[in-house]
Protein backbone atom coordinates (compact mmCIF):
# COMPACT_ATOMS: atom_id res chain seq x y z
CA UNK A 1 0.00 0.00 0.00
CA UNK A 2 1.17 3.48 -0.62
CA UNK A 3 0.42 6.55 1.41
CA UNK A 4 -0.91 9.62 -0.33
CA UNK A 5 -0.42 12.93 1.44
CA UNK A 6 -3.26 15.34 0.85
CA UNK A 7 -2.83 18.63 2.71
CA UNK A 8 -1.96 17.04 6.06
CA UNK A 9 -4.30 14.10 5.66
CA UNK A 10 -2.78 10.73 4.97
CA UNK A 11 -4.84 8.37 2.85
CA UNK A 12 -3.95 4.77 2.15
CA UNK A 13 -4.36 3.66 -1.43
CA UNK A 14 -5.77 0.13 -1.03
CA UNK A 15 -6.02 -2.38 -3.81
CA UNK A 16 -9.66 -3.12 -4.56
CA UNK A 17 -10.38 -6.84 -4.56
CA UNK A 18 -13.12 -8.43 -6.65
CA UNK A 19 -15.42 -11.20 -5.41
CA UNK A 20 -13.57 -13.66 -7.64
CA UNK A 21 -10.18 -12.67 -6.21
CA UNK A 22 -11.51 -12.99 -2.66
CA UNK A 23 -13.00 -16.39 -3.43
CA UNK A 24 -9.76 -17.64 -4.99
CA UNK A 25 -7.75 -16.39 -2.01
CA UNK A 26 -10.22 -18.06 0.37
CA UNK A 27 -10.01 -21.36 -1.52
CA UNK A 28 -6.20 -21.19 -1.27
CA UNK A 29 -6.54 -21.00 2.52
CA UNK A 30 -8.93 -23.96 2.55
CA UNK A 31 -6.45 -26.03 0.52
CA UNK A 32 -3.62 -25.02 2.86
CA UNK A 33 -5.62 -26.14 5.91
CA UNK A 34 -6.68 -29.31 4.11
CA UNK A 35 -3.05 -30.22 3.44
CA UNK A 36 -2.34 -29.91 7.17
CA UNK A 37 -5.21 -32.27 8.03
CA UNK A 38 -4.24 -35.19 5.85
CA UNK A 39 -2.01 -38.09 6.73
CA UNK A 40 -0.32 -39.14 3.47
CA UNK A 41 -0.10 -42.71 4.79
CA UNK A 42 -3.83 -43.06 5.54
CA UNK A 43 -5.68 -45.74 3.62
CA UNK A 44 -7.59 -44.31 0.66
CA UNK A 45 -6.01 -40.84 0.89
CA UNK A 46 -4.39 -41.10 -2.56
CA UNK A 47 -7.46 -39.63 -4.31
CA UNK A 48 -7.43 -36.64 -1.94
CA UNK A 49 -3.70 -36.11 -2.54
CA UNK A 50 -4.27 -36.23 -6.31
CA UNK A 51 -7.12 -33.73 -5.87
CA UNK A 52 -4.81 -31.37 -3.95
CA UNK A 53 -2.25 -31.56 -6.78
CA UNK A 54 -4.93 -30.69 -9.38
CA UNK A 55 -6.30 -27.91 -7.15
CA UNK A 56 -2.86 -26.35 -6.75
CA UNK A 57 -2.44 -26.40 -10.54
CA UNK A 58 -5.80 -24.63 -10.92
CA UNK A 59 -4.90 -22.06 -8.26
CA UNK A 60 -1.62 -21.33 -10.06
CA UNK A 61 -3.49 -20.25 -13.19
CA UNK A 62 -4.38 -16.61 -13.79
CA UNK A 63 -8.02 -15.70 -13.57
CA UNK A 64 -10.92 -17.42 -11.92
CA UNK A 65 -13.46 -19.71 -13.58
CA UNK A 66 -16.16 -20.28 -10.98
CA UNK A 67 -17.46 -23.38 -12.79
CA UNK A 68 -14.05 -25.05 -12.54
CA UNK A 69 -13.83 -24.37 -8.82
CA UNK A 70 -17.36 -25.67 -8.21
CA UNK A 71 -16.45 -28.82 -10.16
CA UNK A 72 -13.36 -29.22 -7.97
CA UNK A 73 -15.58 -28.97 -4.89
CA UNK A 74 -17.64 -31.90 -6.19
CA UNK A 75 -14.47 -33.85 -6.89
CA UNK A 76 -13.23 -33.23 -3.34
CA UNK A 77 -16.43 -34.72 -1.95
CA UNK A 78 -15.99 -37.78 -4.17
CA UNK A 79 -12.34 -38.15 -3.13
CA UNK A 80 -13.17 -38.01 0.59
CA UNK A 81 -15.54 -40.95 0.23
CA UNK A 82 -12.55 -43.22 -0.47
CA UNK A 83 -10.84 -42.43 2.85
CA UNK A 84 -11.31 -45.35 5.25
CA UNK A 85 -10.54 -43.52 8.51
CA UNK A 86 -13.87 -42.15 9.73
CA UNK A 87 -12.34 -39.33 11.78
CA UNK A 88 -10.16 -38.21 8.90
CA UNK A 89 -13.09 -38.41 6.50
CA UNK A 90 -15.07 -36.17 8.89
CA UNK A 91 -12.23 -33.61 8.91
CA UNK A 92 -12.09 -33.71 5.12
CA UNK A 93 -15.82 -33.11 4.89
CA UNK A 94 -15.37 -30.03 7.07
CA UNK A 95 -12.89 -28.81 4.45
CA UNK A 96 -15.49 -29.52 1.77
CA UNK A 97 -17.99 -27.30 3.64
CA UNK A 98 -15.31 -24.61 4.09
CA UNK A 99 -14.63 -24.74 0.35
CA UNK A 100 -18.32 -24.01 -0.27
CA UNK A 101 -18.26 -21.08 2.16
CA UNK A 102 -15.14 -19.72 0.43
CA UNK A 103 -16.97 -19.80 -2.89
CA UNK A 104 -19.85 -17.79 -1.41
CA UNK A 105 -17.68 -14.94 -0.05
CA UNK A 106 -18.35 -11.45 -1.31
CA UNK A 107 -16.23 -8.34 -0.95
CA UNK A 108 -17.83 -6.00 1.59
CA UNK A 109 -19.25 -2.85 0.01
CA UNK A 110 -18.45 0.37 1.86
Amino acid sequence: MENIHDGGNVKENKKVMTDAQLQKKSVKLVVLHLKKKIDPDAAGIDKVCAWIDRMEELLALDGFDRAQYLDMKKQLFDATEWVFDVDLRHKLRNSWYSFGKAMDKKVPKY
